[in-house]
């Protein structure tokens, strides 16, 4: 706990070497944005909050900042256009994604868009400003707890379905699973 800290506090003091402030928090959970939108200020970072892709990508029209934090799943589309977008009009901003609905296919499709990390929801603000402003290429450690079963399937389902371009029907003849049957899976939440 005590080296979280340390990473926090030489994450904050890096921040304030910084220039450019401006975050980009795109989140459609308002309870949770406004938390983490006070939290950041606290921390230093000018923040500007948005809680649909629209308003996201016209704020990113307006200025494009140096750091965003989005959500993967929003009410009107897909967080993963919005990081596109930032990379597009800013290549060196950093953005990382956040998620209820954690799968390897879409970190992996949304470090090939351009951020920097990927995080499971729940993440507090300490965790943000580590992976906003981490420089760190050390491997990461190894699970505690590996995969279960399910969840192995869960991401095998979720890779074909980000190969597919997130084409249920394709997917499901790739897979040999009827359409339904991989829409019903595709709309839980991923097992543990």
């Amino acid at each position: 706990m005590r080296w979280r800290e340390d990473t926090t506090l030489n994450a904050i003091a890096e921040l304030n070497e910084q220039t450019d402030r401006s975050l980009l928090i795109v989140e459609d959970d308002k309870p949770f944005l406004e938390r983490l939108s006070r939290a950041m200020e606290t921390r230093g970072f000018a923040v500007t909050s948005c809680d649909t892709v629209s308003d996201g990508l016209a704020q990113i029209g307006k200025s494009a900042p140096a750091y965003a934090v989005v959500d993967l799943r929003l009410g009107d589309g897909n967080g993963l256009d919005v990081v596109s977008a930032l990379k597009k009009k800013r290549p060196d901003a950093r953005a990382i994604v956040l998620t209820g609905y954690g799968n390897i296919a879409t970190a992996v499709t949304a470090v090939k868009m351009g951020a920097i990390d990927y995080l499971s929801k729940p993440a507090d603000a300490d965790d943000v400003v580590a992976a906003l402003l981490s420089t760190n290429t050390e491997k990461s450690e190894l699970p505690a707890n590996p995969m279960s079963a399910d969840r192995v399937r869960w991401e095998h389902i979720q890779r074909i379905y980000e190969m597919c371009n997130r084409n249920v029907s394709e997917t499901a003849r790739r897979l040999n699973m009827h359409r339904r049957t991989l829409q019903r899976i595709l709309a839980k939440r991923a097992p543990r």
